[in-house]
């Protein structure tokens, strides 16, 4: 089946759950209060963007999961690459961060609303903690998955520690880092809306609380659907990006 009709398809299911959306909300109010109707999703969503509104929110949650999204891509990366040159400090650390990695990272969103209260730090801070474990197992099994010999064969021919990571370590784990980085757009994004919603002055967070408390089902629909508009080319450049990576390994 070619690309083009594989397009096809999709559009024609994307259209197919539409239609029945709107035949659901018109056949049920019950149904219509809880999940809106496409036709005032759509016509709340153009009042968003015709009165900019949705702009300064949109603006403030992309600022929060990017810096969450860097710190935490960053830290992970590095904590993962740390432990793989040190056997010592992996037997002390790698239980613990097992542990901490179990811990449902929303309890974590009170805390740092204490810490560094309502703003943008507290949510990138989440972001941080969510991202990190994502990236921190990935590049550790890519790292792990690297093979001995390889590493041992460089080891006899004089490779430093930094000539390993970057001739052997990295282009053998690229492609997981990769998926761990891809992985953790979305999840970027859902930690600083999650912790909006928990408690913040703006953001697309705020803005569904808001709409929810009142009753305003379009308007949190219209913000989801804001956040899948932005969330998905983000996506897509990094499967791209992951494609010509596993190619270029290959």
């Amino acid at each position: 089946m070619s690309a083009l009709a594989v397009r096809a398809w999709q559009i024609s299911v994307l259209g197919g759950l539409v239609l029945l959306w709107s035949l659901a909300a018109r056949q049920s109010p019950t149904l219509g209060d809880v999940l809106g109707s496409p036709a005032e999703v759509a016509r709340r969503l153009w009042a968003l963007i015709v009165g900019g509104e949705i702009f300064h929110h949109l603006a403030i949650t992309s600022l929060e999961a990017a810096l969450g999204f860097i710190a935490g891509s960053l830290l992970g990366a590095a904590t993962a690459l740390l432990l793989a040159f040190v056997p010592f400090l992996r037997r002390l650390l790698d239980p613990l961060i097992g542990i901490f990695a179990v811990v449902p990272r929303i309890v974590l969103a009170p805390i740092f609303m204490v810490w560094f209260g309502l703003g943008i730090v507290s949510k990138a801070a989440l972001v941080t903690v969510v991202v990190f474990f994502i990236v921190y197992f990935n590049v550790d099994a890519g790292l792990r998955n690297v093979p001995g010999a390889l590493i041992d064969r460089a080891r006899v021919m004089g490779a430093s520690r930094l000539g390993l990571v970057r001739e052997i370590y990295l282009p053998a784990s690229i492609v997981w880092i990769l998926a761990g980085l891809r992985i953790s757009v979305g999840f970027a994004f859902l930690g600083a809306i999650v912790a909006e919603y928990l408690g913040a002055n703006a953001g697309l967070g705020s803005l569904i609380a808001t709409a929810q408390s009142l009753n305003d089902p379009n308007a949190v629909m219209a913000g989801l659907l804001i956040i899948l508009l932005t969330v998905t080319p983000l996506d897509r450049i990094l499967t791209r990006v992951e494609k010509l990576a596993m190619a270029w390994r290959g």
